[in-house]
């Protein structure tokens, strides 16, 4: 009987397709198993990759992994090595991976303008960059970035404390598809570097603002109007000079906006947030203001009793909230998964109200309302839904909800 081998039969692209059909990264690693044949087409067919090497091993990838769209370097306490990624690693990256399209460099302290500046000579498909806590970088090297990767749809710089208006000003000259865009801690823009960036990228969905304490009213009023039909997610943690105009501008343009974080920033009061909760009841999802201290029951009663869709609330430390706020939402059944309390005046009779008008929550936070603990829930008689952890004394893990409104720490 005579034998046939597979490789005689199939062509290249019929094996390529037969790789194309396996979902499962296992198997596609299994399939560059078979022969050196295999090994070739599946590692020329490979998208991502997760690595760490230096220069030399990256020339080597870079022949092996041809068509890589997604490259990942980023450094983590538990995902490092010495001495990290240089400038030398990427001016080989731009000069062997030219169909990239996502780069990930996260952390990578050791790479500078030089650096950035080979990235935007020589990968001009780039669309994804994350470069938050490169610390050394400047406006020189990330306008270089901006002036060759004129197709970049996420930038992450959290952390470049370097970054100023600069910045903004090349993004908006040059990458008008701009969508995501991480500036969270960066406390050298202004008002005056948002406005330049919205009049020349109006996409922006994703805007991430924490702790730029010199982004006021003026920046962000720019934001509403500019970005008014794109932007879902707005991040302004502790950016204190963000008042009643800019929440008031926010419900005047912003209809579809999803989630918004304003922990911290104290000059915002009832009225913007009672317009706020008119305007975007049937889009709003994830809303954090603690520390917001203007904030009462009348609006929060709002926000329950309007915002539908709301999934996640942080009403932590808002002094002025009482259990009344809880008592005014009529017969309305709440949608509620995650509520961070932690109000001084909130007792176990809102405690109460909430159980009996969220029958969707799955985390409660209530350690810092000093009337409300394990013991006087159960005095009550409170019957918590098994689907529903309750938080008392911080010793549960926060839900996803609540992290992704909170600043990434490093």
């Amino acid at each position: 009987m005579c034998s046939v081998c597979i490789n005689d039969v199939l062509r290249d692209d019929e094996l390529r397709s037969i790789l194309s059909r396996l979902e499962d990264d296992k198997d596609k690693e299994r399939f560059g198993l078979v022969c050196k044949r295999w090994l070739h087409l599946q590692s020329a067919e490979r998208k991502k990759l997760s690595v760490r090497a230096g220069p030399h091993m990256l020339r080597k990838i870079a022949a092996r992994f041809s068509r890589l769209v997604e490259l990942d370097l980023s450094q983590s306490i538990s995902r490092s090595f010495y001495p990290g990624v240089t400038d030398s690693d990427l001016a080989v990256i731009a000069d062997g991976f030219k169909s990239l399209k996502l780069l990930n460099l996260h952390n990578c302290k050791g790479i500078t303008d030089n650096g950035m500046a080979s990235i935007g000579s020589g990968l001009s498909s780039l669309q994804s960059l994350d470069v938050s806590y490169c610390r050394k970088l400047t406006d020189k090297g990330l306008s270089a970035v901006a002036e060759g990767c004129c197709d970049l749809r996420s930038l992450h710089l959290a952390g470049c404390r370097f970054v100023t208006d600069r910045t903004l000003q090349a993004l908006s000259k040059n990458c008008h598809n701009i969508e995501e865009l991480g500036l969270q801690g960066c406390t050298n823009i202004s008002d005056s570097g948002i406005t330049d960036l919205v009049n020349g990228c109006q996409n922006i969905s994703f805007l991430d603002l924490n702790k730029c304490s010199n982004v006021g009213d003026v920046g962000i009023s720019s934001v509403s109007k500019s970005c008014s039909s794109s932007i879902k997610t707005l991040k302004l943690l502790d950016c204190y000079k963000v008042g009643d105009e800019s929440i008031l501008c926010l419900a005047k343009f912003c209809k579809n906006l999803e989630t918004l974080v304003i922990g911290g920033c104290r000059d915002i009061s009832d009225e913007s947030i009672k317009s706020l909760a008119a305007a975007c009841k049937s889009s709003l999802k994830n809303l954090r203001m603690d520390w917001c201290l203007n904030i009462s029951d009348s609006s929060l009663s709002c926000i329950l009793t309007q915002c539908r869709n709301l999934e996640a609330l942080d009403i932590g430390c808002c002094e002025e909230v009482t259990d009344a706020g809880f008592q005014d939402i009529g017969e309305v059944e709440l949608s509620l998964k995650v509520l961070k309390i932690n109000c001084p005046k909130v007792t176990v009779v809102g405690i109460g109200n909430v159980l009996e008008k969220c029958t969707s929550l799955e985390y409660l936070d209530v350690r810092s309302c000093p009337r409300v603990t394990k013991a006087s829930c159960e005095e009550a008689g409170l019957q918590f839904r098994q689907c529903c952890k309750v938080n008392f004394a911080g010793s549960l893990c926060e839900p996803d909800e609540l992290i992704s409104m909170r600043p990434i720490s490093l």
